[in-house]
């Protein structure tokens, strides 16, 4: 009875640490799947807001295709064109894509 005390007792110290291991590798994982590529498609999303100009083909976060006519610095505003005549006033923030490169991938 006493032997197997023992012997529970010194397979129980040692999971601690590989718990500890465990959870690092958890988050190693969840960190190269799920956080770093969601961070790559944020940093490039930015980009292309910033890089806008003038008759550019874009999508809004609406699913609104159109072209850029006039982009606001002041309030950070685009005017997209979405029909000939209709002019809509988004947020720079809620243009997400080029419309002319993503017509281009789907041709291919």
């Amino acid at each position: 009875m006493t032997t197997t005390f023992l012997a529970a007792q010194a397979a129980g110290q040692g999971g601690g640490m590989t718990m500890i291991l465990m959870m690092v590798a958890i988050f190693a994982i969840m960190w190269f799947f799920m956080i770093r590529p969601q961070q790559k498609k944020q940093k490039e999303i930015r980009n292309f807001q910033n890089s806008l100009s003038d008759g550019t083909h874009v999508i809004t976060g609406g699913g609104i295709h159109g072209t850029v006519r006039r982009i606001d610095l002041t309030t950070n505003s685009v005017d997209v064109e979405i029909a000939k005549g209709v002019v809509i006033r988004v947020d720079r923030g809620y243009v997400f894509a080029d419309a002319s490169a993503m017509q281009n991938t789907q041709t291919k």
